[in-house]
């Protein structure tokens, strides 16, 4: 089976590992933090780096690809280079990525035509909507039991694809961003509150109740597994409240009939599902 290992989530850094439970592999989804907190965080998941067998990025902005050089030159020392899979277009816009690509096998990610096999896995990308060169979110399959992990952030609306993805999901994450009343009533300049609220910013904790709801209800007309477990995800230190995410997701599940446990991935400290 797989776990999720939220490392850290929000606007300051994000990575996340996708462990296969049988073999102590896994792949890594971004890496906008530090070294140090990137091997902390392992080392707490008890989860070991090493194992790392492939690399994805949603996206190009900083706080999902500043770390990745340095983690990379670091699993490197130890002996483990794996590729890092990341749409054309945003290499081109990253500096970072750029870099990476100078001295690392950085593949080109698209969703087209099959997906990543990796660590036991199936990667399978989907497009999301953000205002980057080209983002996207995935689905993860264990290729041996068929255990899925859906994995969704900075997305300003659930696109069709990632919709088809995220259902039949053990464990699923989900952007749950910001309140729109603390938005509002928030310090942002107005410009900067126009990009998260729109089709290409972040989803809302109201967005992300209401495809929560969307999911559980045509997962189980359809016969199809139910999330165990919901961790919202990119929640706003400026215009969100964990708790209020925490609990805008329970009660969707709750209206829908699902008792999931409902998690939060946090800025500064791991976050596991199993």
């Amino acid at each position: 089976m797989l776990a999720l290992h939220v490392l850290a989530s929000g606007s300051s850094g994000n990575a996340a590992v996708i462990e296969n439970t049988a073999t102590g592999a896994g792949v890594l989804i971004d890496c906008g933090i530090c070294k140090r907190d990137f091997l902390n965080r392992c080392d707490e998941a008890c989860f070991n780096p090493g194992r790392i067998q492939a690399m994805f990025v949603t996206h190009e902005h900083s706080d999902h690809v500043k770390g990745l050089g340095v983690v990379l030159r670091g699993l490197a020392k130890a002996g483990n280079v794996p590729p890092v899979f990341a749409a054309g277009a945003c290499t081109a816009n990253s500096s970072a990525l750029a870099k990476a690509a100078e001295a690392f096998d950085v593949r080109e990610l698209t969703t087209e035509p099959d997906a990543v096999e990796a660590a036991g896995m199936r990667i399978i990308p989907f497009a999301t909507s953000h205002d980057a060169a080209a983002s996207f979110g995935f689905r993860i399959e264990d290729a041996a039991d068929g255990d899925a992990v859906g994995y969704l952030t900075d997305s300003g609306i659930v696109t069709a694809q990632a919709h088809a993805a995220l259902r039949d999901v053990r464990i699923l994450a989900l952007e749950s961003n910001h309140d729109p009343k603390m938005l509002a009533a928030g310090p942002y300049p107005y410009v900067i509150k126009q990009r998260i609220a729109s089709n290409s910013g972040h989803l809302s904790n109201d967005q992300a109740a209401a495809e929560l709801g969307t999911l559980v209800a045509e997962s189980r007309a359809a016969g199809q597994r139910l999330p165990q477990t919901v961790v919202a995800m990119h929640v706003s230190q400026n215009n969100n409240d964990y708790s209020l995410a925490r609990r805008t997701l329970e009660t969707a599940l709750g209206d829908a009939g699902c008792n999931a446990e409902t998690l939060c991935g946090y800025q500064a400290r791991l976050t596991t599902a199993r």
